[in-house]
């Protein structure tokens, strides 16, 4: 029986964990300055994108687990940079609301998205654009699992 199928080699989503790995640790020293964590940067841009949203709403556009949600905002909350609070319609629904600190967060970070690109200059706008296709559409998959 051939088992070649069950070669590391051979398996993408070993892939995709070894690039997800290697795209957190990239960011690492980028937003270390800004004592924010990749996780947390993702969250900053959905609301920079779309202020003051219900979590679950927060959670569509990220795709974050709702736990890891949980406590990337309460994180994010000690340091000033949200607010939490519940709905005006319904008491039971949080709503997330930035700061001054955080909409001041996303002048200081401009520079990052350009700095990550310089980190993988063997790829052409073509490829990068091929690429988010391909994931999105490994997502869809995945998330419909």
């Amino acid at each position: 029986m051939n088992s070649d199928h069950l070669l590391l080699s051979q398996q993408i989503c070993h892939r995709a964990y070894v690039l997800s790995n290697a795209i957190t640790r990239a960011y690492r020293p980028l937003l270390a300055e800004f004592d924010i964590t990749y996780p947390q940067y993702v969250v900053m841009m959905a609301l920079w994108e779309d202020d003051d949203i219900e979590i679950n709403k927060l959670l569509e556009k990220t795709l974050i687990d709702a736990g890891a949600m949980s406590l990337i905002l309460k994180k994010l909350q000690l340091k000033a940079l949200l607010s939490l609070k519940a709905s005006d319609i319904d008491k039971r629904i949080k709503v997330v609301t930035l700061t001054d600190s955080g909409r001041h967060l996303k002048i200081r970070v401009q520079d990052i998205p350009a700095k990550m690109k310089c980190t993988v200059p063997s790829l052409s706008q073509q490829e990068i654009s091929t690429f988010k296709q391909i994931v999105d559409k490994m997502n869809r998959d995945l998330l419909n699992l």
